[in-house]
């Protein structure tokens, strides 16, 4: 999973692709923001429904998709579309993820509307209804209050029958129980076994709740990675986040600590193991790995490669 907005050139993109494709990486994955959140300057980020579209005419076994559209950026019909079309592009390659927007600066700085929370799920869940009729097999209609949509038989549907829909955040009440209605994965960000635990068994109650068997809906972490083969590497790539994130100089054993301790997969190969079997006892089945050095394609073959064989399948 990859922070486009952190000046992610097309080049770069390109490359991170091929490099998934050649080290057995099952996806490829990036947010969908316009600006950079860095306080070491302003940095170039381009469309992310652009990228998947181009990214998807280049490879032919990877997924593809966004963690996460906000819904403040498009309109539901024409997020719906961008999927859609990707999707055919790709072959039936892409996941759709969607969440409700949070950065007020970026907001501003583009000129989207930012609401208050409450208005922002309100949105939130109309859009995501309206995505999954439009996508869906039957014509569909929608009023509602921020959106009406007349009857239509929107085409064309999704190149397997259904596009994936990824929602995610902390399994709160309210999110829990769209996620339980329309999700097809719950994607949480950044925690620990235990919180993932947590999460998953709200989740799952909500599922229930609805009438939902909790297994058709798969759960999985985005969470901050760093490894390396021994220490040596690790300490290596440890040093150039930190220049990174504009603390250069800092030890780097001190960083990979701090990182393991806030919820990163964080460590030489037998350490992050190690880590990823937890998640799994904890009930996550897929890990979404956030590489902020997205130049260093040596890490996404280290993964693929190394990592990936030494933890549970679908991890």
């Amino acid at each position: 999973m990859i922070e486009g907005q952190e000046n992610v050139g097309w080049d770069d993109w390109t490359a991170l692709a091929a490099a998934c494709e050649e080290h057995g990486i099952p996806g490829l994955y990036r947010s969908d923001h316009y600006k950079s959140f860095a306080e070491t300057g302003e940095r170039a980020a381009l469309d992310a429904w652009g990228t998947l579209c181009g990214l998807a005419a280049l490879t032919s076994r990877i997924r593809l998709g966004t963690m996460v559209s906000p819904t403040s950026f498009r309109h539901p019909s024409v997020l719906a579309k961008l999927a859609v079309t990707a999707d055919h592009v790709s072959g039936g390659r892409i996941d759709l993820g969607i969440g409700a927007g949070w950065n007020e600066a970026e907001h501003a700085a583009f000129g989207f509307p930012f609401h208050d929370l409450k208005t922002r799920m309100d949105i939130f869940e109309e859009q995501v209804e309206i995505v999954s009729g439009l996508l869906g097999p039957e014509p569909f209609a929608f009023e509602g209050e921020h959106y009406r949509l007349a009857e239509d038989d929107a085409r064309p549907k999704p190149v397997n029958g259904r596009l994936p829909l990824i929602l995610g955040g902390a399994a709160g009440k309210r999110g829990a129980r769209i996620a339980a209605r329309w999700a097809d994965e719950y994607n949480t960000v950044g925690v620990g076994p235990d919180e993932c635990r947590t999460r998953r068994e709200r989740l799952a109650a909500a599922c229930e709740a609805a009438g939902r068997d909790p297994s058709t809906q798969r759960f999985s972490l985005m969470t901050g990675t760093l490894v390396g083969r021994d220490e040596a590497e690790l300490h290596d790539r440890a040093r150039a986040l930190a220049e990174l994130q504009g603390q250069a100089g800092r030890e780097p054993a001190e960083l990979v600590a701090e990182l393991r301790s806030s919820g990163w997969v964080a460590g030489v190969l037998d350490d992050a193991a190690e880590q990823l079997h937890a998640l799994a006892d904890a009930g996550v089945e897929r890990v979404l790995c956030q590489l902020l050095l997205h130049r260093d394609l040596d890490q996404v073959a280290v993964i693929g490669r190394e990592l990936a064989p030494k933890v549970p399948r679908g991890s």
